[in-house]
Formats: structure tokens, sequence, C-alpha cells
């Protein structure tokens, strides 16, 4: 799993690292992030697995400068957006972003009434490789108990979905008891699911997906593979009424772009969109905003 080396939730309380990011950022590092949130975004959609041509009300936690929030407005989707850092919400105000924004920390719980939101995603913090989840494991301050605020977390998002939706989290778990403690508080709250990987084979491209259903026991999806499949290694763990250890996956290096362009292409595909053998797809290019 991923190193604890540089993570920034050891470095410093969210709201600073966000702070600091926005004031070292670069036209091309902002550019970078961009491309990097919207093909995150599209594959966190395709796990809440919504009704097709129709319009969900989403929640975006962790939302940060709204690059998530601008994915699901092209997909006509309608959206509110909660982050921890106010400098970062300055920023998604000044991008004029079209969601609505709240400032609060997730630990604390969500000030929403229950069966407000068809699905929520959940998104990493704008420019780290973290997702917001991962910041609820960490004690920032000596009233901060890990577990306590997962729950309260966990317990009040579980209010806010309507039953039989679906929650989902991409995160990079630091180790195998960081993710036993989240999902067993996800449990605690009420929630049934498990893990997706994408791409478990490969020590780059691979990806993690916490997907949760709310009152209901619904089916994992399937994590996307390469070409080169190991099939010896899962790309689903499922929880349910008991705690599944979730143990480390090891594997070759995928090609840099390679295991995207297929990721896109299958996805297209299962949209029963037209995909020609013979075409590359490339990220859509936003004009980066400050």
């Amino acid at each position: 799993m991923a190193s604890s080396c540089r993570r920034p939730e050891h470095m410093a309380p969210p709201e600073i690292v966000s702070m600091v990011f926005l004031f070292f950022k670069t036209d091309e590092s902002y550019s970078r992030m961009i491309e990097i949130q919207s093909q995150m975004s599209e594959r966190a959609v395709e796990l809440l697995n919504l009704p097709e041509d129709q319009p969900c009300f989403l929640l975006d936690v962790g939302c940060g400068s709204g690059l998530s929030g601008d994915y699901l407005s092209e997909e006509g989707h309608f959206w509110v957006g909660v982050d921890i850092s106010t400098a970062m919400l300055d920023v998604a105000l000044d991008r004029e972003v079209e969601g609505d924004l709240v400032l609060g920390d997730m630990g604390e719980g969500l000030p929403f009434r229950p069966g407000t939101f068809d699905e929520i995603t959940i998104d990493g913090l704008v420019k780290t490789d973290i997702s917001a989840l991962q910041w609820l494991c960490n004690a920032d301050k000596k009233t901060h108990s890990p577990p306590k605020r997962l729950y309260t977390f966990f317990s009040t998002l579980y209010s806010s979905l309507s039953r039989g939706a679906r929650a989902v989290f991409q995160l990079y778990p630091e180790n195998s008891e960081q993710l036993e403690l989240i999902t067993s508080q996800a449990m605690k709250a009420g929630f049934s699911g498990g893990m997706v990987v994408d791409y478990p084979n490969s020590t780059k491209a691979k990806k993690f997906f916490l997907c949760l259903f709310a009152g209901f026991s619904g089916t994992l999806p399937k994590g996307l593979v390469s070409e080169t499949v190991d099939r010896d290694v899962p790309n689903q763990v499922q929880f349910t009424g008991q705690r599944s250890r979730f143990k480390n996956m090891k594997g070759k290096s995928a090609k840099k772009g390679k295991d995207w362009v297929l990721e896109k292409k299958e996805r297209r595909r299962r949209q029963g969109r037209e995909v020609r053998a013979d075409t590359k797809y490339t990220a859509r290019q936003r004009r980066p905003h400050f």
C-alpha cells in the first residue's frame, strides 16, 4: 500500500496544506491536477452507478476548489461541496463553480437533513494524492479521536443519504490497519460495501475505491484491469457484517498512459458509445482558473 513517507496528513492539518499548495502552485501543476481530478471523478461517478439520463443531487466531500464539481456539472448533475479550507472554497467561488459550497469539518459531522442526497462522492483534497477521508485517521488536536471522528462522519453521512444510495471514496490506505479502522467505523454506522481496486497488479496505476451502500447490500462493481493481469491478485474486497482485513497487494508497473486509455475506452463501451479500434482518447482540456 501507499508509503507513509511525506504523506500530507502527517505534515499539517488539511487547511494548512491547502494554503501551502495555493501559495506554491504553478500553471503546470494546476493543469495536471485538473486532468487527474477529471479522470478520478469520471471513475467515481461510474462506480456510483447513477441512472442514465437523469440528473442527481450529489455531495462532494473534500471538494477543494471544485474541480470534481466541474465534471459533475458537465454530466448534468447538481451538487453541494463541503471543505474545511476557506482558502480552497474562496478559489471555488472565484472560479464561479455551479455547485453550492459549505465550510465544515467532516470529522464533526455533516450538517444536512436525513435523506438529502442521492449519492455521495468523496474526492481527494485538491493538490494532494490523499483522500479527504484519511485526514480523519490523523489526530491534529489533542481532542481528536480518529475512531470517534470517523464514526461521527459516517453516521451523519448515512443519515444524509437516501436509502438505496451509494457513497464512493477514493483513497490510498497507509496500511491494512488504517483500512480496517475506516471500514469498521463505516459498518458500525450502518453501511455495507467493500473495496474496489483498479489495476491491482500495477504499482503506479493502482487505485483504491471504498464503495459503500446505504440501507441495502449491493454488488460491488468490478475493478479495472490492464491487458497483463495477474489472476492471483484480487480487485475486490467486500465486507458486510464482519471485518475483512485488506492485505497488501503488489505487482508490476503499468506503462505510462496505456492503462488510462484502455480504461477510457472500456468505460465508453459500457456506456454504449462508439469506440473505434484505432482511436486514442485523451483527457479533455480545461483552461486553468485561478
